[in-house]
């Protein structure tokens, strides 16, 4: 499959990446992958992540903090984050969002996180990439309220594991949804269900390596290449042509993020 492919969603910085990186955006090259987009999930995350951009021209970087890390973070830190906000290589606000899962954040302070979030990408004109895990309904309720009071929320629902109902919600206030390695999984058949019903031009990928390798490299560390395998099973199950689904995710995610 000759095409150009976006991974909209990977952990570069983390120490699974520390002794090989160039080679895994080696690989990531050859299989027809011409952007990543860098995520960050802690002030240093933010920081590192823009290094890693400034160095590989692949890449491209996200500020934020992540819910499950905010009650870590120093009280400083969402300051540092406003400042490197700006910086060239930055095409977005996050991961921010919210989870139910892990209890490392109150849940107050994530809301009011992710709020921040919300009004900075708004003031600064980027997306947000936003992170959801059993939180769907609080998540729409914010998302809803930023809506009613500001228009479209330009940014993206990453690694989408929700139903319908919420990837409808979000697509209706201007979202786009991405999907991860999980679409493959044997035991996903109710997410596929959702796949169905999203538009193909608001459709995006991602690996959100190191994490959950697509089938057939499932229990590998994944890695940006890897997009390359959710694609394929996407194209099959929508049955649409492989290349053609690539060059419209890839449309969408230089859309949503403005890349060149």
């Amino acid at each position: 499959m000759s095409v150009e492919l976006i991974d909209t969603h990977a952990h570069l910085d983390d120490e699974k990446f520390q002794n090989d990186l160039p080679a895994v955006l080696q690989r990531a090259a050859d299989a027809g992958v011409v952007r990543i987009i860098a995520i960050a999930t802690t002030a240093a995350s933010t920081v590192r992540s823009i290094q890693l951009a400034e160095q590989y021209p692949i890449l491209a970087a996200t500020a934020g903090i992540q819910p499950n890390h905010v009650a870590q973070e120093t009280a400083s830190a969402w300051d540092e984050v406003m400042r490197l906000v700006a910086r060239k290589p930055v095409v977005a606000l996050g991961e921010t969002g919210l989870d139910r899962c892990w209890d490392d954040t109150p849940f107050a302070q994530q809301e009011d996180y992710f709020t921040r979030h919300l009004d900075l990408a708004r003031q600064r004109k980027l997306p947000v990439v936003i992170h959801c895990r059993e939180a769907e309904a609080d998540m729409v309720r914010m998302l809803r309220e930023a809506f009613e009071k500001h228009g479209p929320v330009r940014g993206v629902m990453h690694s989408f594991t929700g139903d319908a109902v919420t990837a409808g919600a979000c697509l209706a206030m201007g979202l786009y949804i991405s999907f991860a390695g999980m679409v493959t999984y044997k035991n996903a058949e109710k997410l596929r269900d959702v796949v169905r019903g999203i538009p193909t031009d608001r459709l995006l990928v991602e690996t959100d390596s190191p994490y959950l390798a697509p089938v057939p490299v499932r229990g590998k560390r994944n890695e940006p290449a890897f997009v390359a395998h959710t694609l394929t099973f996407l194209a099959g199950f929508l049955e649409i042509e492989a290349a053609a689904l690539a060059a419209q995710t890839t449309r969408n995610a230089r859309a949503v993020f403005a890349l060149a």
